[in-house]
């Protein structure tokens, strides 16, 4: 990137109306799809292919989602059917219609094998409770006593409850490919860290970037560890993820993104990316001179209060960030008497 960047900027200062739309590229629409979080939205993007449409992500399966896209198709898509799916990653705000728009549309899907294996996977995993390997999770993690006897008594979140089922059958899209969309070629670039195999595409003949949640520009997106894969690092794929796409950065390249607003001044975005997280790593080390858990470690990561609907976000962040700098020997860790997990700065070697 170059030393100096232009600065980012957003050439539209309002989102498109529910169930409207705003072109924001020769044949490329922008809508938006609400979410019932504190992120109260989605976006999603319609590409004209003459004959039909290409979608860009869905929304959740929700019957307002549903009412949503079908005053869509009738309104700004004219009525002309939606031919493919396109899927930047698998967590449910994106993936969630669609299996609907395959199954009721007969659309094509197109998104990466690990989003294809993960949605698929978790809406088939419906759990009444939490299961045990997610308490010992948040035990190791230090959640507050009271919230965790409340969640170990109600049932968790399921993607089956927003994400539609997913018949068999998808066109893989994988880092190198060119793919056409809406009348231009796409080079296929991976990201991790958010989501693993995260897919964003680069238009080769003007200056379009689907970033989806890779490549916002005002909000980070969440870096968070699981029960599923307790000792993943996905601070450091995010960091690896950010310095790879950085290469293909240029000032006059219109963004896409996943929420907020589409934006210019991608390199300048993706130096404040990384530094972000640098940033936040730097006062976790000096937070961490005492042992913490990882619930008691907000403060330096977040510099606010966390509310009880943010807490379950910021403790997987908490521990993606401790584990990043287990993998980078910085730290140690071990286990309370309670079984939460203790971190600390590892002594200096003599």
């Amino acid at each position: 990137m170059d030393a100096v960047s232009a600065p980012i900027r957003t050439p539209w200062e309002e989102p498109p109306e529910t169930g409207g739309a705003v072109e924001v590229a020769e044949g490329v629409l922008w809508l938006r799809l609400p979410l019932p979080m504190k992120l109260d939205h989605v976006n999603a993007y319609a590409f004209d292919e003459g004959d039909g449409w290409a979608v860009l992500d869905t929304g959740l399966d929700t019957k307002k989602s549903r009412a949503i896209w079908e005053a869509v198709l009738s309104g700004p898509l004219a009525g002309r059917p939606v031919r493919r799916v396109v899927v930047t990653h698998h967590h449910p705000d994106h993936v969630g219609l669609a299996g609907w728009f395959q199954t009721h549309h007969g659309a094509e899907l197109l998104t990466t094998r690990t989003a294809w294996l993960m949605a698929r996977m978790l809406t088939l995993d419906e759990q009444a409770r939490p299961a045990d390997e997610t308490l010992a999770f948040w035990r190791g993690a230090g959640m507050d006593p009271a919230l965790y006897e409340r969640r170990a008594r109600e049932r968790p979140f399921n993607f089956a409850d927003v994400v539609a089922p997913l018949p068999l059958g998808f066109r893989r899209l994988k880092e190198g490919d060119v793919i056409r969309l809406g009348g231009r070629h796409w080079d296929v670039r991976m990201g991790d860290g958010h989501a693993p195999e995260h897919a964003t595409l680069w238009s080769r003949e003007d200056n379009l970037v689907i970033g989806g949640d890779q490549l916002l520009a005002t909000i980070s997106p969440n870096l968070g560890v699981y029960a599923t894969e307790p000792d993943a690092d996905p601070v450091g794929e995010w960091l690896a993820s950010c310095e790879r796409l950085s290469a293909f950065a240029r000032d006059d390249q219109l963004v896409l993104p996943g929420h907020k607003l589409p934006f210019t001044g991608l390199p300048a975005r993706m130096r404040q990316l990384i530094d972000n997280h640098h940033g936040a790593l730097e006062r976790l080390r000096d937070w961490l001179v005492a042992p913490r858990t990882a619930a008691e470690c907000f403060r330096p990561l977040f510099a606010r209060e966390i509310g009880a609907a943010e807490y379950g976000l910021a403790l997987v962040e908490a521990v993606a960030h401790l584990n990043h700098l287990l993998h980078r020997r910085e730290v140690i860790r071990w286990r309370r008497e309670d079984g939460a997990w203790l971190w600390q700065l590892a002594p200096e070697e003599g």
